[in-house]
């Protein structure tokens, strides 16, 4: 039985060597990598029993991604798809030194989860689920693919699971405008809100500093946790009328892509471990600066390794 069960779309990833460009670059390293996915393995890699579900096209690529996932430890529940227009996104990725930044080229519309619809999906999963995960990317992607969410989200509620959304808005998806109707309209359905300071303000239109934009998201929407990130400021949370704060762990930087993501998986396992929010952003700190010396998506790590980490950087882990 799955402890955290998260849903959202896997893509390939393909990326040239580190200084080399995608339109001259004759190979590419390809990886699997996907917000919902990326939660998940970092969960599982801290000792949560965690599902993800989904869409794939029936083919190789698609038996990948599941090949892949159950290598990190996630059981992949999917709907599979036969179609003759089946397919997997795609993105491309060139990484940028100072002063070219990264850059992502999606090749990603028309994909299998665009079309997915929520009776093609094992909602038993949700039973007896502690957790159900999902972002704002994946009602971005169709019609179909916002009202499963909206679909899955009210299914694990009635289920009994804590519901957490990741804002996690993509500009390369839709507008603000739409990102923002959107959104208000599943928070009625969201418990765990984790909402970057820049999506707050840019998407949601809050003016002010991480506290105060904290206390109104749940106080507007009745969110019972707010966690707002603030980059390279840490992160902080406003819980049962409480403000909780963050700092980062210092560290180099090989991959950034999924940092956020692997903040996120490394809060919500140790919540489900037991612990405090408080104790659970440390967790979250400790399992972004991790991911940030991978290549990749995905965190690979261990309990072990990421308490070493806090012990390193903070003196000791407070329980």
């Amino acid at each position: 039985m799955a402890e955290l069960v998260t849903f959202g779309e896997t893509m390939l990833r393909l990326s040239p060597p580190a200084g080399q460009r995608i339109e001259t670059e004759g190979g590419f390293d390809a990886q699997i990598g996907g917000a919902e996915s990326n939660v998940a393995v970092a969960a599982a890699g801290l000792g949560v029993a965690s599902t993800w579900l989904s869409k794939l096209p029936a083919n190789p690529l698609g038996r990948r991604v599941v090949r892949v996932l159950r290598g990190h430890g996630v059981d992949p529940v999917v709907a599979w798809d036969d179609s003759e227009t089946a397919r997997l996104g795609t993105y491309y990725l060139e990484r940028g030194a100072d002063p070219r930044g990264t850059d992502v080229v999606y090749d990603r519309a028309g994909s299998s989860i665009t079309t997915v619809a929520t009776d093609e999906l094992d909602r038993s999963v949700l039973d007896g689920a502690d957790v159900f995960h999902t972002t704002g990317i994946t009602p971005a992607l169709s019609e179909a693919a916002a009202e499963t969410t909206a679909d899955l989200l009210s299914a694990a509620g009635e289920a009994g699971a804590t519901r957490s959304f990741d804002l996690n808005y993509r500009s390369k998806l839709w507008s603000t405008a739409e990102a923002r109707s959107q959104y208000e309209s599943l928070f009625e359905a969201v418990d765990l809100l984790f909402a970057p300071l820049r999506d707050a303000r840019s998407v949601l239109g809050y003016e002010g500093d991480a506290e105060s934009i904290a206390y109104r998201l749940a106080d507007d929407y009745d969110l019972e946790t707010v966690v707002v990130t603030r980059g390279e400021a840490g992160s902080l949370a406003y819980t049962d009328g409480e403000l909780y704060e963050q700092g980062i762990v210092d560290g180099e930087t090989v991959d950034a892509i999924g940092t956020g993501d692997a903040f996120v998986g490394g809060v919500l396992a140790e919540l489900l471990a037991g612990s405090d929010i408080d104790t659970a952003l440390s967790y979250g700190a400790a399992a972004a600066s991790l991911k940030r010396t991978l290549e990749g998506d995905v965190l690979v790590t261990s309990r072990g390794e990421l308490e070493a980490v806090l012990d390193a950087s903070t003196g000791g882990i407070s329980r």
